[in-house]
């Protein structure tokens, strides 16, 4: 086990309780974006699960590899005659 000075102990106390309330933070804003995306999707008649998606994807603008994922489905259904086309 590690020995750490008094200075070290602050720090870690110090960044323990910040990276707390942080989190908090975090869990906060997710419960009302939560919130927000349901009550969009009921007016709107869209389901939360699409526009998290919809959030997500724009976020981290990869929209290009969800594209490439989808065409490689789409081609294997239709190769199996499962596609609605």
């Amino acid at each position: 086990m590690s020995t750490y000075s008094t200075k070290d102990i602050e720090k870690l106390k110090q960044i323990i309780t910040e990276g707390s309330h942080v989190l908090d933070e975090v869990e906060t804003l997710k419960e009302g974006l939560r919130d927000t995306v349901k009550s969009i999707g009921e007016e709107l008649g869209i389901k939360p699960s699409v526009l998290n998606k919809a959030i997500s994807i724009a976020h981290k603008r990869n929209f290009h590899e969800h594209r490439d994922a989808f065409d490689e489905v789409e081609s294997i259904l239709q190769a199996t005659g499962r596609s609605d086309e």
